[in-house]
């Protein structure tokens, strides 16, 4: 039993160590695709800049901008142009939400958030 342990310890120290090794990108240890799709209920508003934008997307844009570098990330992720979305009119979405701690000239590729 005490091997067994012992075993078990070592096998989660070596998991632990080859997550380190991946590094971590915009999103943390999240890669920006998956992260993407935390953005579904913003589809409809990232193509469309009259589009209404739903208290879900607000939501799902409030908790991402918190790290705007993943926010930037998903925006222009291969993920949401798959769906349609336009990075110019996706990075208005903070805006739009009336997020008050949004980040104001932050630069997202070719497009500045307003």
């Amino acid at each position: 039993m005490k091997y067994f342990c012992f075993f078990g310890l070592l096998v989660l120290v070596g998991l632990s160590s080859f997550e380190r090794a991946h590094g971590a990108g915009e999103c943390g240890r999240v890669p920006v695709e998956r992260e993407a799709y935390k953005l579904f209920p913003c589809a409809l508003a990232a193509q469309d800049e009259k589009a209404d934008v739903s208290d879900r997307c607000c939501l799902q844009v409030k908790r991402m901008g918190q790290n705007p570098s993943c926010l930037c990330a998903v925006m222009l992720s291969q993920t949401a142009k798959s769906a349609g979305a336009k990075p110019e009119v996706s990075v208005t979405i903070p805006k739009r939400c009336n997020l008050e701690d949004r980040p104001v000239g932050f630069k997202c590729g070719d497009y500045t958030l307003p």
